[in-house]
């Protein structure tokens, strides 16, 4: 049987380093060895731009694995909800490789609860306030976005769980997408980030951006998309400062919530 813990994928090597941190960590919870692998763009970083060991990316490694006799693996989403249209892409081209390169038996580990991402959240905020001196500022739960009704439905679950562990730490808490197709059919997406912080209560002063299920590199990083639309709304409204939060992935409780999902999992057994 393989292990991987599975990301969505970032030209960033620095996703990839804490990817392969992540990976490390819950092995030694766990005592079995768990690979680090992106579904995407991990093939397309130069080797000499990746430390602590080289980065899968799924389908290759899926089919290495397969051609040396593998037939069962444990998939472990991280920075992904199992919920959300990316979650459902991810199964279905895993199912497209089975039927590529052979049958094999594969499953899920579960993904972070809602009480879980909840905590996690509560604490990032408490930790980013402390660091920058706020004093009850404002915050907003953002994720993707996406066609995917169940996935907003968490997002707003952990907003409002977030806020009643907050109370007396937050002035106001809301949930936000930063992106979403377009069409009143995704109305569950709104509001977006850009229009969270056109808000009243947002739109001026000192605001903080909590990331859910966002990992680092084209979404979270410095220059990521997060960053992008935050400074547009910062330039539109000269009074705002944006603040972010630390990710929920890289958080200790994710680590041993991931390690306990994993340990169920395997007790189970696989299953196609």
């Amino acid at each position: 049987m393989k292990i991987a813990l599975v990301d969505n994928g970032s030209l960033e090597p620095a996703a990839h380093a804490g990817l392969r941190a992540a990976a490390a960590a819950i092995a030694g919870q766990v005592q079995a060895s768990v690979e680090a692998v992106s579904w995407k763009h991990s093939d397309r970083i130069p080797s000499h731009a990746l430390s602590g060991g080289p980065a899968w990316a799924l389908a290759p490694w899926i089919r290495d694995q397969v051609a040396a006799g593998e037939g069962e693996f444990v998939f472990i989403p991280f920075f992904i909800s199992p919920q959300g249209a990316i979650g459902s892409s991810l199964r279905r081209d895993i199912d497209v490789l089975r039927a590529e390169v052979g049958e094999f038996a594969y499953s899920f580990a579960d993904g972070l609860t809602v009480d879980a991402l909840a905590a996690i959240a509560a604490d990032r905020v408490r930790e980013a306030s402390a660091a920058a001196g706020l004093r009850r500022p404002p915050v907003l739960v953002v994720d993707h976005g996406g066609p995917s009704r169940a996935s907003a439905d968490v997002r707003n679950q952990v907003a409002e769980a977030a806020r009643v562990r907050l109370e007396g730490a937050a002035s106001r808490l809301s949930a936000a997408s930063m992106e979403s197709p377009d069409g009143p059919g995704f109305g569950f997406n709104r509001p977006l980030l850009a229009e969270a912080l056109a808000s009243p209560g947002f739109d001026s002063g000192d605001v903080l951006i909590s990331p859910l299920f966002l990992s680092p590199g084209r979404h979270a990083g410095p220059g990521g998309d997060l960053a992008v639309i935050a400074r547009g709304a910062e330039a539109r409204a000269p009074g705002l400062r944006c603040h972010f939060t630390g990710l929920v992935g890289t958080h200790p409780l994710a680590i041993d919530c991931l390690a306990s999902s994993l340990t169920r999992a395997l007790n189970v057994g696989a299953h196609p």
